[in-house]
């Protein structure tokens, strides 16, 4: 029972931040900040590190607040999912063309993918800790 709800828990962050991506996605397409197609600009890269960057943290947040035990453990694998995921996708995708942006996004990503997991759990834990210190 417990590794069924330590798997849906890193699931359940994982499409936190992809299903909260890809809308920022959609909707900066459909407001023509992103125009499909076309390569992403610096300026749009960016923003698009910033965005996804929150919404890493929110979706560790959510893997630890859902974990059965060991909160930090569970935002960390997400990360860990995180980091793999991002330098496959580098691995596939370095020398395609200008439509996959710049080399420093891919990078960047993989970079941010650990200390946004961390950064997600120790928010949690932090809220944990205040929420128990305010019962007593």
């Amino acid at each position: 029972m417990r590794i069924g709800r330590s798997i849906l828990s890193v699931v359940a962050g994982a499409l936190t931040g992809i299903i909260l991506s890809l809308c920022t996605d959609a909707l900066l397409r459909a407001s023509g900040w992103m125009p499909a197609g076309l390569p992403a600009t610096d300026k749009i890269l960016a923003l698009a590190t910033v965005y996804r960057t929150i919404y890493g943290v929110m979706g560790a947040y959510v893997a630890a607040w859902l974990a059965p035990y060991r909160p930090m453990l569970h935002a960390l694998v997400l990360g860990a999912i995180g980091f793999f995921v991002s330098i496959l996708g580098t691995v596939v995708t370095w020398n395609k063309g200008p439509q996959y942006g710049q080399h420093w996004y891919p990078i960047t990503l993989i970079v941010l993918a650990i200390p946004t997991a961390w950064v997600g759990a120790k928010l949690f834990e932090m809220s944990r800790h205040s929420t128990d210190e305010s019962i007593r």
